[in-house]
């Protein structure tokens, strides 16, 4: 047998079901990480869910339990350990202190292993001690609260999702889908996280920084949109686009056209066109062998040094750093891909493996 097949090993995600947990939530880490596969058609994850108490049902905030097959001792032999949102946390969301029982379940987490909570679930990490001095995000109808609560705690109301290396944390609903999809792009690249989104049907990349939708209007659907302007300039980020550029594809002025994009894409066309031409180099840096110079041209920065700067500001890391990361690792390393409020490489020192050896 191959060596390589003799240590493969899937990278574990244990999904901790808490009673009151919203279903949609706990289905996310199942679609996300239920789908990538290596090139020999191994899953790359495997993803199992477990309760606090002997396997059983658990109760959600729906009109029907969900049945737990794994007891606590699931999360000993966790990789990833990602808590969703639950609405009966009882003390952890009144008082911040842990159960008992919840207690003693998280004590079971290996040293090492990666943290992840959806929406409320960050009440758990946070209770536990685990975002102590930590930047964290949850949904912007909970900001306030957690901060108050947890005043060592460093909250972002603003964000989708942080990234601080061995802990992220989301804001709620679909912005749990963009954190587990960054952790799958973060441990194989953007390639195997494109097609896992295809598959679910979803945007394959909404930046962590990108702001949580409050109180933002819905655009008039009878009023022109910027939808045609982001499709001109995907197929032209190679060359110098001007914002009056992109406002003449839609026939507004440059004011009109910046205040309509705001509201539909949440940042400025500036803001959005870099965020574009950097997944352009991610791509091209993993998928290709072109020079970082060719990378740098094709996708819109002009010089290796203007990409140089904006990968770093991005993602922690220089184009030569990030290649090296997927082709050396086969993908299975993890480069710093956080919002820029944390190392991906964890304050202690540790870096999340797609595939354990």
């Amino acid at each position: 047998m191959p060596a390589d097949e003799v240590s493969f090993r899937p990278h574990r995600v244990v999904v901790l079901a808490l009673d009151g947990l919203l279903p949609f939530e706990l289905g996310i880490p199942h679609r996300i990480f239920g789908r990538p596969k290596d090139a020999a058609g191994r899953p790359l994850y495997e993803v199992v869910t477990c309760s606090v108490r002997p396997p059983g049902p658990v109760e959600t905030d729906a009109d029907f339990a969900v049945d737990v097959a794994h007891g606590p001792e699931a999360l000993a032999t966790a990789d990833t350990v990602i808590v969703p949102a639950s609405y009966e946390l009882g003390p952890v969301f009144e008082q911040g202190v842990l159960t008992e029982e919840l207690a003693a379940a998280l004590a079971r987490i290996r040293p090492g292993a990666r943290l992840a909570s959806i929406c409320t679930g960050v009440y758990v990490l946070a209770a536990a001690g685990y975002l102590d001095g930590r930047p964290a995000t949850t949904h912007w109808a909970d900001a306030e609260r957690l901060q108050r609560l947890f005043p060592r705690i460093d909250v972002d109301p603003d964000v989708l999702f942080i990234d601080d290396g061995d802990v992220l944390t989301s804001a709620g609903v679909a912005a749990g889908i963009d954190l587990c999809l960054h952790m799958v792009r973060r441990d194989h690249g953007t390639a195997v996280a494109n097609e896992v989104a295809r598959r679910t049907v979803v945007p394959p990349h909404r930046d962590g920084g990108q702001a949580q939708y409050i109180e933002r209007p819905v655009p008039d659907p009878r009023q022109a949109t910027t939808t045609a302007a982001r499709a001109w300039a995907l197929g032209r980020l190679h060359e110098p686009i001007q914002l009056r550029d992109m406002a003449e594809q839609e026939a507004m002025s440059v004011r009109t056209f910046t205040r309509r994009f705001r509201e539909e894409a949440g940042i400025s066309p500036g803001q959005w066109l870099t965020r574009q031409r950097v997944e352009r180099a991610r791509h091209l840096l993993e998928s290709s062998d072109l020079s970082v110079d060719r990378i740098a041209r094709d996708a819109g920065f002009g010089t290796a040094q203007s990409m140089r700067q904006h990968l770093q500001a991005a993602l922690g890391v220089t184009p030569t750093a990030y290649r090296r990361t997927f082709r050396t690792g086969g993908g299975r390393g993890a480069a710093s891909t956080g919002t820029g409020r944390g190392n991906a490489a964890g304050r202690d020192g540790h870096r999340p493996v797609g595939v354990p050896g």
